[in-house]
């Protein structure tokens, strides 16, 4: 549906528009120590996400960046995402909680946000979604929002605790007192077995699990190199609850979770959680997001309130170039007859669903 209505796009300003260039960072040398100076620059930014996402779907880098100086002053990344069934469109960026421009903070990115939209032009996108709100996007309206958590990791491991609700307190202590125990890896092996609680619970939601060499990919692209970790938790041998978490600079992103659900009793969510969170404080980490929660799950939204967060709206945008609008769009993550369908099926066809399905989402 549209919902703002917007000019084509018309040509910058002499000497502007030759200021952007489109850049890959899979063959940037040191794409990463330019991010350096942006403070909000997170782990979405960086190569090895990147990589994780040209490599498992095929998406083709297109980075608008300007420099000066040799200095990075301003990036929107962007997938270009080409399928025969869901058409060509640019991302910022798909399978990804939020991504905001990089800028400084006295700078306007009007013309970044216009230089993607001749680029979308020029390689004949149907729309530009960009998952931010930033209002440097001229006439930019929200198709989308979410809620966004962040827990402030300040001040040490005891008082991040004493900060959770005391529910959550409860269902870690009980979770200990029955002989949980944790383990961070970020091998191979800790991604396979994530992957096996992975498929178990987004068949409970009633959604394809996605293919597991985006898992094996993150693993070796990000993980390995030192950007994150898994949290298993384990009654006795058998792995019953697991968790990914990313760490970029000094900020940490809780990524997946997935649990058994025959031992919900025993609450090893709550244990899970606290592990990684005690572990990126140790770490050094002064904030986890937890990334973006749909605005109808409410009890997801009670569990991360209950872990000590503050809450934000997480806010999209797209732009349709045929109609030349700024459009609205639907959450379809949950509620649809296809969650029912989805559910129905044996983990070997969900699997085979996902990795059909995914090289076309975004």
């Amino acid at each position: 549906m549209p919902l703002a209505e917007h000019a084509a796009v018309a040509p910058l300003p002499a000497g502007q528009e030759e200021s952007f260039v489109a850049i890959d960072p899979l063959e940037y040398p040191g794409w990463d120590s330019l991010l350096a100076p942006h403070a909000s620059a997170s782990i979405f930014h960086g190569a090895g996400w990147a990589r994780v996402l040209h490599e498992t779907y095929g998406h083709t880098p297109v980075y608008l960046c300007q420099f000066d100086g040799g200095k990075l002053v301003a990036l929107l990344p962007i997938m270009e995402v080409s399928s025969r069934l869901t058409g060509r469109r640019g991302v910022s960026l798909p399978f990804t909680d939020f991504c905001p421009a990089l800028k400084a903070n006295d700078q306007n990115a009007s013309a970044l946000y216009h230089a993607a939209m001749t680029e979308g032009q020029k390689r004949g996108w149907k729309y530009l979604e960009c998952r931010s709100d930033d209002e440097d996007w001229t006439n930019a309206s929200t198709s989308l929002s979410f809620y966004g958590h962040v827990i402030d990791l300040r001040g040490g491991v005891d008082e991040v605790f004493k900060r959770l609700d005391s529910s959550v307190r409860r269902g870690i202590r009980k979770a200990e007192g029955a002989g949980l125990q944790v383990e961070f890896s970020s091998s191979r092996q800790a991604m396979q077995t994530y992957y096996a609680l992975h498929c178990q619970t987004r068949r409970r939601h009633g959604l394809p699990p996605q293919p597991f060499r985006f898992f094996e990919n993150i693993q070796r692209y990000v993980l390995e190199p030192g950007q994150g970790f898994v949290v298993t938790v384990r009654l006795k041998e058998q792995p019953i609850a697991a968790g990914m978490f990313f760490c970029y600079g000094r900020q940490g992103l809780y990524k997946f979770g997935a649990s058994d659900f025959a031992f919900q009793q025993l609450r090893p969510n709550n244990l899970m959680m606290w592990a990684g969170i005690r572990h990126c404080v140790e770490l050094g980490m002064t904030s986890l997001h937890l990334g973006r929660t749909s605005l109808g799950n409410e009890g997801l939204r009670r569990f991360k309130m209950g872990l000590g967060a503050t809450e934000e709206v997480v806010k999209y945008s797209k732009y349709d170039f045929l109609s030349k609008q700024f459009v609205t769009d639907v959450d379809r993550a949950e509620g649809g007859w296809f969650n029912r369908v989805f559910a129905s099926l044996p983990l070997p066809f969900l699997r085979l669903a996902g990795q059909m399905l995914y090289p076309h989402l975004s």
